[in-house]
């Protein structure tokens, strides 16, 4: 049912998004856009010892791209890549094949269940795990040491 998807804490949520914006000097940023609808959402990073140290959105999506975003930059904080990825992974499930809802930091996600039922749907209201997904990429490749081959002599 339709009123499952617009639930009141969902509205909620999309309507108090934390850590919105951009950062000043990401280490890493992506954009992701839902063709379907044009959801769009850009995320920046910044990574500290393996971990999300900052983070910022800038959402132009749906109720339910928005609440998807309000439950990541709630918790993103102090988690992994790692983690990101799993979570991000475990909601696409949740969606498409109808697995359990991500567990631990980001449980919050279960509220977005009815969404399996409205495959139009998933892409927005995956974008913002996707995009932090490419980030997190982004900032571990620049931040990693690099090597040159003169440097193996």
């Amino acid at each position: 049912m339709i009123d499952d998807l617009y639930s009141d804490r969902i509205l909620r949520l999309a309507a108090n998004m934390p850590r919105l914006g951009r950062l000043a000097a990401p280490d890493g940023s992506a954009e992701k856009v839902a063709k379907l609808c044009g959801s769009r959402i850009i995320v920046d990073v910044k990574l500290k010892d393996g971990k999300i140290d900052d983070f910022a959105q800038e959402v132009k999506a749906c109720a339910l791209g928005q609440a998807a975003a309000g439950v990541l930059g709630a918790h993103v904080i102090g988690a992994t890549p790692a983690e990101i990825e799993m979570a991000r992974d475990a909601f696409r499930a949740m969606l498409r094949e109808g697995g359990p809802a991500p567990s631990g930091r980001f449980s919050d996600l279960a509220m977005l269940e009815p969404v399996k039922d409205y495959p139009p749907r998933h892409a927005s209201t995956l974008l913002a795990f996707d995009a932090t997904v490419e980030a997190c990429r982004q900032a571990a490749a620049r931040l990693s040491p690099r090597t040159s081959p003169a440097d193996a002599a």
